[in-house]
């Protein structure tokens, strides 16, 4: 890249920042200092991809240029990066004046650091600038088990819960920040946090069906080619869908059996509740209200709530729905016994096309193979074993903890096996867990 076309956009750079000791942010001299900045911003974009500037060994360098030659520009955006914690910046070519002016706005009023930067970032609508963060610890990588992030979301809801109650708009950082972290598994393997949506709480449905809801949204939104932004905003949407439900009265969310036309009404009125919600919450886009106040709308939109039947609404949507209605098929309740995962992906295809996305369904059910995670099944040695463990690229390739032995004996310790694709017919038969006394979400 040109050396002199670099060193234009650190002197911008570096001024525009300067500029703010001196000025307001709405001051003439920093609308100047901006469009100089985004002026040099320009031509650097000529490949048409983001623009990297960063620290190496605590130097600054634009893309391919290193100052480290004494330049006081350079020093002083140096010190800026390291003072944000952060090991870079990228800007995208998309880029406005407005997005630059709100930056600013964030140097001279601070934002945080690291990855609360970056929040920050989005909190504002900034999307063509991007925080570059410092590699993971040890700690870090530690911190990102899937065990872990479901355990964070699970706390994250119950925070954003508790606000609800206490008549607080929640806040939407944390769980944005949990919402990354689930994506990131679930780009690296979609089966490892998909495995412990098996996991139930039956006494908090909606509170463990909230965070299941987001984690099956991120498997089907991967198996439909999601990019991971998009990931992030269907994750959100999935973790935040029910929000509405705290409005209702507790006795109707918890009635044992069905409900009466009068009950199932104010039912029907939590996604206005939920939308109205997460409307007023910081850096929610239009796509995460559409899966809030759009996930019982049908693929047919026949569903409710009937005033957004008309309407063009984002089809991370219909995936959320597809997410709902898995879950709520597999979950146990005082009117409906659960159904088994395979049995459940068969229901699914069967709605698809009516109330769920056809094409969504198979995108689905072919990435979580025949037998998805979580499926409890009999080989025809007899033996019955858990599949843990689904192959990305070859899904009828599997993990087996196996349970119980040939002569129906339950085992004091599972063994682990593999199933190659080409053993699969090995599998005769689907085993419902509750014949057998086992909880599934025991064995993640």
């Amino acid at each position: 890249m040109n050396p002199e076309l670099c060193r234009q956009m650190v002197q911008a750079m570096a001024g525009a920042y300067k500029g703010l000791r001196l000025y307001p942010l709405q001051h003439p001299a920093i609308e100047r200092l901006l469009e100089g900045l985004l002026n040099s911003l320009v031509p650097l974009f000529a490949e048409e991809r983001p623009v990297r500037m960063g620290l190496l060994e605590g130097v600054l360098f634009l893309e391919d240029q290193l100052f480290s030659e004494g330049s006081p520009a350079a020093e002083e955006l140096a010190r800026l990066l390291q003072m944000l914690e952060l090991e870079g910046l990228e800007f995208h070519p998309n880029i406005g004046i407005g997005e630059l002016r709100s930056f600013l706005g964030i140097l001279k009023d601070g934002g945080g650091k690291g990855e609360t930067f970056q929040d920050t970032l989005t909190d504002r609508g900034i999307h063509n600038i991007r925080a570059c963060l410092p590699q993971s610890t040890e700690e870090d990588e530690e911190d990102q088990a899937p065990r872990k992030v479901y355990g964070r979301a699970l706390k994250v809801v119950d925070k954003i819960f508790q606000d609800m109650r206490l008549g607080k708009i929640p806040s939407s950082t944390e769980a944005r920040r949990v919402v990354k972290s689930m994506v990131k598994l679930t780009l690296a393997d979609p089966h490892a946090l998909f495995a412990l949506s098996m996991l139930r709480d039956y006494d908090n449905y909606t509170f463990n069906h909230s965070v299941n809801v987001s984690v099956i949204a991120l498997a089907v939104g991967r198996a439909c080619g999601l990019d991971e932004e998009q990931l992030r905003t269907l994750g959100l949407g999935g973790l935040l869908h029910d929000l509405g439900k705290l409005i209702i009265d507790r006795r109707i969310i918890t009635k044992p059996g069905r409900l009466t036309d009068e009950e199932f009404a104010e039912i029907r009125k939590h996604p206005q509740s939920g939308a109205i919600i997460v409307r007023q919450m910081e850096g929610i886009s239009q796509e995460v209200i559409d899966i809030v106040l759009c996930h019982h709308l049908r693929y047919d939109r026949k569903g409710y709530p009937e005033d957004a039947r008309g309407r063009s609404i984002s089809p991370l949507a219909d995936m959320a729905a597809i997410a709902d209605t898995y879950d709520a098929m597999t979950t146990l309740r005082s009117y409906q016994h659960p159904m088994t995962p395979r049995k459940a992906t068969a229901r699914l295809r069967e709605l698809g096309g009516t109330v769920l996305h056809p094409r969504y369904v198979e995108l689905m059910i072919n990435a979580l193979g025949p037998y998805p995670v979580g499926s409890l099944v009999r080989l025809d040695s007899n033996e019955i074993g858990l599949v843990i463990r689904v192959d990305t690229r070859q899904p009828d390739t599997i993990d087996l903890k196996v349970l119980f032995d040939g002569d129906g004996e339950r085992l004091a310790e599972p063994v682990v096996r593999h199933l190659p694709g080409s053993q699969s017919k090995r599998i005769i038969a689907e085993v419902d867990p509750f014949s057998r006394g086992i909880e599934v979400g025991e064995f993640f």
